[in-house]
């Protein structure tokens, strides 16, 4: 079989997995976009006992490698009663994972913020709660589209591990072909150049929407 038959045969199946690629990553952002918003409202308006646990949560997910996380989730727990599949697994360990990064990243945007708005706010009368939701997070989220882009792009590249417990994604579907066709150096190089070609358009579309969405005068910042 030559390169070009090898292409045409191999590439179509490992565009399939893509799918589940770009499911995992999708699913596992929006599970981590509410918890971090839920953690980072916690962390600013929350008790301190709250603050703390919001402030505990985010470090065990950013201190603990995503692997052990997803080994844990999908081994562990079985061990008290509670079965997930590998798909299922895959996507809850991402969002979990990805809740602590964006929480920080909303949490940095948010004291990015000038202060005087926050102060502005709560003299005409609004709760600290008021002044968070109708005048500090609209703003925030805006300015945070560029570092949650980012974070799509690093979850799309994160998918790779769910090979380990037999999620048929890019990186799995690249190991069967493999393992059928003994040509590691064409299949990684093809299964490279998707990851690539997901990951750059991403980016492109992240500037479009960057410079439609972003606050003048931030987006440098990000």
């Amino acid at each position: 079989m030559n390169t070009l038959q090898l292409f045409t045969q191999v590439f179509p199946y490992l565009v399939k997995g893509a799918n589940y690629t770009l499911l995992i990553s999708l699913s596992g952002f929006g599970i981590g976009f509410v918890i971090g918003t839920v953690l980072t409202m916690c962390r600013l308006l929350g008790s301190r006992l709250v603050s703390a646990i919001a402030s505990a949560y985010i470090e065990f997910f950013r201190g603990t490698p995503l692997l052990v996380q997803l080994l844990f989730i999908y081994f562990g727990l079985p061990s008290i009663g509670i079965k997930l599949n590998p798909l299922s697994a895959c996507i809850i360990a991402l969002g979990l994972n990805s809740g602590a990064y964006q929480a920080e990243i909303l949490r940095s945007v948010l004291q990015a913020l000038p202060r005087d708005q926050l102060e502005a706010s709560l003299v005409d009368g609004l709760s600290r709660y008021q002044a968070y939701m109708k005048v500090l997070v609209p703003q925030a989220l805006r300015n945070a589209i560029p570092a949650l882009m980012n974070e799509v792009v690093t979850l799309i590249k994160e998918t790779s591990l769910a090979s380990i417990i037999g999620v048929p994604e890019l990186t799995r579907r690249a190991e069967y072909m493999v393992a059928w066709t003994f040509r590691a150096l064409e299949i990684y190089a093809m299964t490279a150049l998707i990851y690539l070609l997901i990951c750059y358009t991403l980016v492109k579309l992240s500037h479009i929407v960057e410079k439609r969405y972003v606050l003048p005068g931030y987006l440098r910042k990000v």
